[in-house]
């Protein structure tokens, strides 16, 4: 048997159990030992092929398309640096819980520490942060290896897949010639045969004395809590607030629970928090006996101190994933349950509660703060606050906001309010860095639509080259630019109070004319004049490709305006406080 017919029956096999367990999409990166499994998986008439040349850009674009389908994505790239150039995405999807398999061509055993050219040590290349590595077996044609790719294939798939979700590594090393043969017998199989695995994943849970348990304790306490982060689970949303009726709680809802937007009941939802938990009046009257937390921890820095203050507190943990989120050590039940589940099965084993008195003081505090929003939204000069004020107003029904992280996250979190648009979020939040992010949103781009991106002027930098995949793929997407010329974030940090090399090594400022970049890529390029300007073209942004919009801000403006605002708010607290001595 020759070595070609060796080398295709093998990948064959392999890209035929990739769409059987679920695949629909693989990146590619084009290169030169990557060849047979390249060439296969286009043929194949089920899988979506999107070729991307910059190994870096491409594993965070899969990794948007995964985030937006709900499905694991697989990535495929040649021998040497080009697999080195996937990590940084791959270390972002092991933290935010994000399924891809990532295919990495290697040189055969022989070539391996010997000086051949591309040829490093891909062996557990991307160490703990994948859930799983298999280095495979070299290609035959028999029904044992056949029998062998189907399976690791298959059992890859659902590692990715399980909960909690993330990246799996297979090293293929294949050896030349590297031309696969392709003809019409490629696929015949389209099912699994008989006797091959197939591998299903199922929600975790606990028993219905577990919850019996658990809804005693509450019953005993009504000053309570429920804190929402970052959360996929689909049937969240309903589940989640029909609880919080029955428990009379206020729910802390972080802009990535997809909670802040929609057509759910938002009667108990506190979205302020971040502005007024600044307030240690408030702090000290919001105190709570009980926290239940779902999903990751949530952007704003002001709730996590108010968590960690309230330590006295039983802290429940409802995780999927069988994680441990739990960074200060708060936690005094880690429950490991489908977070829609726990809610559905709690709802209905705890009594309904009729006092409303701690509830209400959350809710009074909230609208407070909410009231005081006019002096962010009345701004005249073009502001970040003032943008992220207005963004639920602007963005059509249904649409996708993609955020960068630093400062934009964090004003999207002090500054969008409850809607009912149902406004999808989504952020690279796995380990918040800034790199891959324009990548990232053009992936989701492809299956989200309308689709928007928000990024400081460093994050559109560390990523300029990911605007190919617009060109390439045609993607519709809107960019919203705040150019505050550098690091905005630090000037709320302890570094700021050091003036003296604070430009030089935090503020950074990079001095770029984005309109040249963003043309080399077919986009369109406006530099937002006034705020008239920008709603005028914002309300007409329907042009199809690459549409980038730049709005240039002033950092230590930005700066005094987020304070000026917390001030204002926090006095009206402690006036009210002191005035009145209650909250309801």
């Amino acid at each position: 048997m020759s070595h070609q017919e060796s080398l295709t029956a093998y990948i064959a096999a392999f890209v035929s159990e990739l769409v059987l367990s679920g695949i629909t999409d693989v990146v590619v990166s084009p290169g030169s030992r990557s060849t047979p499994m390249a060439m296969v998986i286009a043929e194949h008439p089920d899988l979506k092929l999107h070729i991307h040349v910059d190994e870096r850009s491409a594993a965070f674009f899969a990794l948007g398309i995964a985030k937006a389908s709900n499905r694991p994505v697989a990535i495929l790239c040649t021998s040497g640096t080009a697999a080195a150039n996937y990590y940084p995405a791959i270390v972002e999807a092991r933290y935010a819980r994000v399924p891809l398999l990532v295919l990495t061509a290697d040189r055969p055993h022989e070539l391996r520490n010997v000086g051949a050219p591309q040829a490093i040590d891909q062996i557990h290349l991307y160490g703990h942060h994948v859930k799983w590595f298999s280095e495979m077996a070299l290609p035959e044609k028999n029904d044992e290896v056949i029998r062998y790719a189907r399976t690791v294939c298959a059992r890859a798939a659902a590692i990715a897949t399980q909960a909690p979700a993330g990246p799996v590594h297979l090293n293929f090393p294949f050896r030349e010639p590297l031309i696969p043969k392709l003809n019409d017998e490629l696929f015949h199989l389209t099912e699994r045969p008989n006797g091959y695995v197939n591998v299903l994943n199922g929600d975790v849970t606990i028993d219905d004395e577990q919850f019996k348990a658990i809804a005693l304790l509450l019953e005993e306490n009504e000053k309570g809590i429920i804190v929402c982060g970052n959360i996929g689970d689909k049937d969240f949303a309903k589940n989640v607030t029909k609880l919080a009726e029955t428990l009379n709680y206020p729910i802390l809802v972080d802009p990535l629970s997809q909670l802040r937007s929609g057509k759910h009941n938002q009667e108990h939802i506190i979205e302020a928090y971040d502005t007024f938990l600044r307030n240690e009046d408030a702090k000290n009257n919001l105190k709570p006996d009980i926290v239940i937390r779902f999903g990751a921890m949530p952007v704003s820095k002001a709730l996590t101190i108010f968590l960690k203050e309230n330590h006295n507190a039983l802290q429940f943990v409802i995780d999927s994933g069988g994680g441990w989120r739990d960074p200060a050590a708060l936690t005094t039940n880690m429950i490991y349950c489908k977070e829609s589940t726990f809610c559905k099965k709690l709802a209905s084993s705890v009594e309904r509660k009729s006092t409303t008195s701690f509830l209400d003081s959350w809710k009074r505090v909230n609208q407070l703060t909410k009231d005081h929003m006019g002096m962010i939204r009345d701004a005249a000069e073009l502001s970040e606050a003032k943008l992220f004020s207005q963004l639920a107003d602007i963005l059509p029904e249904g649409a996708t906001l993609f955020v960068g992280n630093s400062m934009p996250i964090r004003d999207l979190d002090s500054f969008f309010l409850n809607n009912d648009k149902s406004i999808t979020i989504m952020a690279n939040r796995g380990a918040n860095g800034i790199d891959g992010t324009v990548s990232t949103a053009l992936g989701a781009a492809l299956y989200l639509k309308p689709l928007y991106l928000v990024v400081g002027d460093l994050t559109f930098f560390h990523d300029l080259n990911g605007l190919l995949a617009a060109k390439l793929h045609e993607i519709d997407i809107q960019i919203l630019v705040i150019n505050n010329n550098g690091g905005g974030i630090f000037s709320f940090l302890p570094q700021s109070e050091h003036s003296t090399h604070f430009e030089l090594l935090f503020g950074t400022p990079i001095d770029l004319d984005f309109e040249y970049a963003v043309k080399m890529y077919n986009g369109n390029f406006t530099r937002i004049k006034d705020w008239d300007h920008f709603y005028s073209v914002m309300n007409n942004a329907k042009t199809p490709g690459l549409n980038v919009f730049e709005l240039v801000t002033n950092r230590e403006k930005n700066t005094e305006e987020h304070r000026e605002f917390w001030r204002s708010v926090s006095q009206e607290i402690s006036n009210f406080v002191n005035g009145e001595h209650e909250w309801t």
